[in-house]
């Protein structure tokens, strides 16, 4: 840590500068918006949203907008919602076709559906399956690979299970980790316990990703101890709301919101069908419209629309006004 910036860190062979990190996030880290946040310029890497491995076994490497990154992305790691029975060699091959800059497994959604198929939270529980799963992307894969996790149960003997699983990352040769500092069923209601990260590096020779939280530089400076040993920040819902976040990381940065939020529009609109481009535009309009005083009634008004022209009139609607802006964007129940 260099004057609150991560200027750079290198995982495995892999150089990251800054070492700040765009999380992944279902729905919203697709390849039209890291293009937007990339072209402000700032992050380290890109997450891809967590893709499902046997999907990319059908999809066009080159033409899916779920594998597509743009010239604009320095770096990019794209995260995996495995099983144990997925067919893990060959989805490692196929990505590896497309050259990505580091593979992760995603070991903390505890959405209900990804516990169904024993991904996620699920698959960090199962000692097994979790150990197939490490030691075959391994094997597989020689780039820089990481998992994301989070603390685990809230139960009795969390400490030790945790530490346990460190070690299983250690002896199945993960370069590195993200950890998100809470427990698998604590909501955004919970503060995120950033004392644990101290915890955790203590406990492992893996290069540790801060995680949960975080909503820029201010937050580092406002709590410097908490990440003095982690190795690199990872910003999601912020990052969302605000694209430009890494660019202003340390400096301010002079942003136009309407071009911003239309830049997306058109980039959604070209990457994505009619219809999930007209999801994706509501969803990322939940987290910007967060930057208005009275951004309720934009998300409102976009939510409303159903077409990608009348959620681009709307939008216009309430932009074309010089709506006030608030100082920094409340991002509960996000």
């Amino acid at each position: 840590m260099e004057g609150f910036v991560f200027s750079s860190v290198t995982f495995g062979r892999t150089v990251f500068e800054p070492a700040l990190f765009c999380a992944p996030l279902s729905g919203l880290t697709h390849c039209s918006f890291r293009r937007l946040s990339a072209e402000f310029g700032g992050c380290g890497a890109y997450f891809t949203e967590m893709l499902a491995g046997r999907q990319i076994l059908t999809e066009d490497l080159h033409r899916s907008p779920y594998l597509r990154r743009s010239p604009a992305e320095k770096r990019v790691i794209y995260q995996l919602m495995v099983q144990e029975t997925d067919q893990l060699e060959r989805i490692v091959g196929r990505l590896s076709e497309i050259r990505p800059d580091g593979l992760d497994i995603n070991l903390a959604c505890h959405a209900p559906a990804i516990r169904y198929v024993h991904a996620g939270s699920s698959l960090f529980n199962n000692t097994a399956g979790l150990t197939h799963v490490l030691k075959t992307v391994r094997r597989s894969w020689s780039g820089l690979f990481t998992v994301k996790i989070r603390l685990g149960n809230d139960t009795p003997g969390y400490e030790e299970r945790f530490a346990e699983r460190l070690r299983l990352f250690e002896e199945c040769g993960v370069d590195a980790l993200t950890l998100h500092p809470r427990f698998f069923k604590d909501k955004h209601s919970r503060s995120a316990r950033h004392d644990r990260f101290a915890w955790a590096v203590a406990m492992t020779r893996l290069p540790i990703i801060a995680n949960g939280d975080i909503l820029g530089a201010d937050t580092i400076r406002g709590n410097p101890a908490a990440f003095e040993s982690v190795k690199g920040i990872m910003v999601g819902r912020m990052a969302v709301a605000r694209p430009w976040l890494f660019a202003a990381w340390d400096h301010h940065v002079s942003v136009d919101l309407r071009e911003t939020w239309l830049r997306l529009h058109d980039y959604i609109a070209t990457d994505f069908t009619a219809t999930d481009a007209l999801k994706r535009i509501k969803l990322f309009t939940k987290y910007f419209a967060r930057n208005f005083q009275f951004g309720h009634t934009f998300n409102t008004a976009v939510n409303g629309a159903h077409t990608l022209e009348a959620v681009r009139e709307r939008a216009c609607l309430f932009l074309d006004n010089a709506p006030t802006l608030v100082a920094e964007p409340w991002l509960m129940g996000l």
